[in-house]
């Protein structure tokens, strides 16, 4: 939302129509400073998606010996959940900062989930012999996806 800001001057400062050009200049600034919160949320949200990917990753191959790319399944899986949550919940909650999406929803997300290491790992199942593997990956990972997200979306309007 944008506000209009005056600098002390002898002259008022309309809002609306006939803004002159120090207001021009303070809006902005007004822009550039949400613009630039953007960014830092995306980042911020981005480090810790990063690190909780890693994370997930190594728990999954020192636990779960596969052939199926289990670890980037379940990451997959539950950022559909959190990705189905998350949006839910903010929509429903308009009092919550807007903010919450770009460092939720763009950053933390955005970092942890793989589809494009997904999309490796099913090429190289298919590729190199494990065909039905890479199929059921496939397969699995879109439809438990599915459900996740809208699972994710009913919880989060029974949190409502």
């Amino acid at each position: 939302m944008l506000a209009c800001r005056t600098r002390r001057t002898s002259k008022p400062s309309p809002c609306g129509s006939g803004l002159i050009i120090r207001d021009i200049v303070s809006i902005e600034t007004d822009t550039r400073s949400a613009s630039l919160q953007r960014y830092l949320l995306i980042a911020i949200g981005g480090a810790f998606g990063a690190i909780a990917r890693y994370l997930v990753g190594v728990f999954a191959a020192e636990h779960f010996k596969s052939r199926f790319s289990i670890g980037t399944f379940s990451i997959n899986i539950s950022a559909c959940f959190l990705i189905g949550f998350i949006l839910e919940y903010l929509s429903r909650h308009t009092d919550m900062n807007p903010a919450w999406r770009y460092a939720f929803a763009i950053g933390f997300l955005g970092a942890y989930s793989t589809f494009s290491s997904f999309e490796w790992e099913a090429w190289s199942d298919i590729t190199n012999g494990a065909f039905w593997i890479g199929l059921l990956y496939i397969g699995a990972s879109v439809i438990i996806g599915l459900l996740a997200v809208g699972l994710g979306s009913v919880t989060a309007r029974s949190v409502s």
